[in-house]
């Protein structure tokens, strides 16, 4: 199992970037698969590192991997195909949340975990959390290897209150968060270096503190009782 990205696999990438054409694809479809096996193989080795802490339901790198042909119904980017390798690796719910992901481009590699889209049944009971144990919430973002790792937390966010709280609330600031998210770039010589796979997994091994309160939040009433048999 390769554990390495390889160079051939940014210079497809790099090569599609500029003839981002349907002729030139069909033309190098060999290298575009070559290019796929890789990923599908650095992922499948991914998953084995992080199974040894986490329990994952995705299960393969080839289930783990976005489709390469763009989706131009909601960008006005209209090319045929995104130039990059991305995917996501779910945890097993409903008792484990958060998700990891990954995007390979040139130039433009990062990988991110968190909350992108929580439903409005999870968002409204993280907010409540947040209301209830803002102490809490301060230790847990001011987590010395989670900033170390990543820094801030990011997402998008309501311009004024949320529905149920006022503007004035003593923690607007983290109450306006809809998304809960983290992210940490690196460079072209990073990912291409034979401790990458390392990296990533230790990067995923920093977001669990935030991981394991965000599910327990997730698992259980305001009172504290789960709302999951087990």
């Amino acid at each position: 199992m390769n554990s390495l990205i390889e160079k051939s696999t940014f210079d497809f990438l790099k090569s599609l970037k500029r003839n981002n054409n349907r002729e030139w694809f069909q033309k190098n479809k060999e290298r575009y698969l070559h290019a796929q096996t890789n990923m599908i193989q650095w992922v499948d080795a991914l998953i084995l590192e992080l199974d040894k802490h986490d329990r994952l339901q995705t299960e393969t790198g080839k289930e783990s991997l976005y489709r390469i042909y763009n989706d131009v119904r909601f960008t006005n980017d209209k090319t045929p195909y995104s130039p990059r390798f991305a995917g996501s690796l779910k945890r097993h719910k409903p008792l484990l949340r958060g998700g990891y992901y990954f995007w390979i481009k040139p130039g433009e590699s990062r990988i991110g975990c968190g909350f992108t889209y929580p439903n409005p049944e999870d968002l409204k009971r993280i907010r409540e959390d947040i209301a209830s144990y803002p102490t809490d919430w301060k230790k847990l973002l001011a987590n010395k290897k989670l900033k170390k790792v990543f820094g801030v937390m990011q997402g998008e966010q309501v311009k004024t209150s949320p529905k149920g709280f006022p503007k004035d609330h003593p923690t607007i600031a983290l109450l306006r968060y809809k998304q809960f998210w983290f992210e940490r770039h690196f460079t072209d010589e990073e990912v291409l270096a034979p401790n990458f796979l390392k990296k990533v997994n230790e990067s995923y091994r920093a977001i669990r503190p935030f991981f394991d309160y965000m599910s327990e939040v997730l698992s259980t009433s305001a009172n504290g009782e789960s709302i999951y048999q087990n």
